[in-house]
């Protein structure tokens, strides 16, 4: 008889503001294809999401994304996206439950936008890092000042990524487990 560890099963929750890269985040590195409550932007959402100049969505997250990545033999994390816009928050207290951490993912184009989620998780207790997604690859503002701006706490890691790109939102996710251990072996 072979003796198989078991895989450990990790939570965490992907939040941030509406289009900021959330589901890409997920697709991007899930080894399954992702789950996602996508629906077609109408003519209702108009006045109820800010979309602003920044991006031109045609569909958005209304539930949530899903994905699994499996870092090692013995660890899988399963990914829960957040939606971004603002009528659905109130879904986070049930997405946020269980979980180990969070990454806030940041558009530095938007800021305002990722206020929400750093305050949620702050509040909840979550640890969580900010992870400023490097659209076109291009950095518009130091971590130091993103950090600065979003007044995070030193121990709250300020990380660069592409949503985009699978080995960068490994590195993120890896960061965020290494960071959720060290806040539980603190308490």
């Amino acid at each position: 008889m072979t003796n198989v560890n078991p895989q450990i099963p990790v939570k965490i929750v992907v939040a941030g503001g509406f289009a900021v890269g959330k589901s890409t985040f997920v697709a991007s590195v899930s080894d399954i294809d992702p789950l996602t409550t996508e629906a077609a932007m109408t003519k209702v959402s108009e006045g109820v999401d800010d979309l602003g100049d920044a991006t031109k969505k045609r569909s958005t997250t209304v539930a949530m994304d899903f994905g699994r990545v499996g870092l090692s033999s013995e660890l899988v994390l399963y990914l829960f996206g957040t939606p971004g816009q603002d009528r659905f928050h109130f879904m986070w207290d049930e997405l946020v439950r269980g979980a180990i951490g969070a990454v806030v993912l940041v558009d530095t184009g938007r800021l305002d936008q990722c206020f929400p989620a750093v305050d949620y998780m702050e509040q909840a207790g979550v640890p969580f890092v900010v992870a400023i997604n490097a659209f076109d690859g291009v950095l518009r503002h130091h971590p130091d000042d993103v950090r600065d701006a979003l007044d995070v706490p030193v121990h709250v890691p300020v990380v660069v990524t592409d949503a985009r790109h699978r080995a960068a939102v490994r590195d993120t996710l890896v960061g965020l487990v290494r960071h959720a251990m060290t806040v539980a072996a603190a308490v």
